[in-house]
């Protein structure tokens, strides 16, 4: 974003505002200030006018809160009383949640356009329910079926008997098969969702692939990243979680189940059969092998090889992924083991 601009170009995004900062107060359960002033825009701390609303998380940025001239600001009590005059203080013990409410209030997710796009291909035993939007170039195969207020964008594609709730978004380029969607899901463009899984069988002629037989199920308020594939299971069925957020470019294999609100970070890849359990973390660039368990909350930090299972709460790193406090424990020991090594000199022939 440049130099004092504020979010929201309106070539991209529609507001909903302006709201009164008793409705905005009343979202976060804040202190419900006199009057009846209008906001009408969000903006960050050094960007925020009169009429925006702002807010302050992260402590380092403190400074910027004299100086302000933000119609309110979304900031933790401890700061309630360092807003400079003429700015509201609306305070929340979690100001960065308040902050997602009130952007989503001023930016609300665009409701679908009820109608399938003549330029689409619907089987005519496909059930579209009537206020969903089908648009140009999706197709959406035999028996599938698509809830109230989903939308399916240009050029994806819906195979053969994939159930998608209500209110889902399925962007660009998205392929679906062997599914079935809850509510609220989103699915961002070029994800691939339900393709075979890499099963196969050696024998001493070669490869002889193991049919895929299981589905993926994903559960309400789940996001598929971009690009992201997750296979369908080989038997069983491949289970992502309601709440489950993965970012772009992951690839989940056939069998895993994630638990409810995991969050498996960019490039992440989790092997077949693993179990990652609710709550649980995989950074970035992280490997996790097959038939591994990853428990409750646990955290896996970014281009780690977890080979073993992972027990609740726990915090792993490096490859092979140990846990966290031991992995710095063996850098600290082997950095002072390389200051010890004095360099020998080249000599001449």
């Amino acid at each position: 974003m440049s130099e004092g601009a504020k979010p929201g170009d309106p070539r991209f995004f529609t507001c909903a505002g302006p709201h009164s900062l008793a409705a905005i107060a009343a979202l976060l359960g804040a202190e419900i200030p006199e009057g009846g002033k209008l906001i009408h825009g969000v903006a960050p701390l050094q960007n925020a006018g009169p009429d925006d609303v702002s807010f302050l998380d992260n402590r380092r940025y403190a400074e910027l809160l004299s100086t302000t001239k933000a119609g309110a600001v979304i900031l933790h009590p401890d700061f309630a009383d360092k807003v400079p005059s003429g700015t509201v203080a609306l305070a929340t013990p979690e100001p960065y949640v308040g902050w997602a409410k009130v952007s989503a209030l001023f930016f609300p997710y665009p409701e679908a356009k009820a109608g399938i796009h003549p330029r689409a291909i619907v089987d005519k035993t496909a059930i579209v329910h009537h206020d969903a939007e089908i648009g140009p170039g999706a197709v959406v195969d035999a028996r599938a079926e698509i809830g109230a207020g989903t939308i399916i964008g240009p050029l994806a594609v819906i195979e053969e008997g994939v159930i998608i709730g209500e209110d889902c978004r399925i962007h660009a380029r998205a392929v679906i098969s062997h599914a079935v969607l809850g509510k609220s899901v989103t699915v961002y463009p070029g994800a691939c969702i339900g393709q075979d899984g890499f099963g196969f069988a050696i024998s001493k002629a070669g490869f002889i692939p193991v049919p895929q037989l299981g589905r993926v199920l994903i559960g309400d308020g789940a996001e598929i990243g971009a690009n992201t594939t997750i296979d369908r299971g080989s038997a069983t069925d491949t289970i992502i979680g309601p709440g489950v957020h993965i970012d772009n470019l992951v690839q989940i294999a056939h069998n895993v189940r994630l638990g409810a609100n995991a969050v498996i970070i960019a490039q992440a890849g989790i092997a077949g059969s693993s179990q990652v359990g609710p709550g649980a973390i995989i950074a970035a660039q992280a490997g996790v092998a097959g038939h591994v368990t990853i428990g409750t909350g646990a955290r896996v930090g970014a281009k780690a090889g977890v080979m073993n299972d992972v027990t609740a709460g726990e915090d792993v790193m490096g490859a092979p992924a140990t846990n966290s406090k031991a992995f710095f424990r063996e850098v600290v020991t082997l950095r002072r083991l390389a200051g010890t090594v004095k360099k020998t000199p080249k000599t001449g022939n």
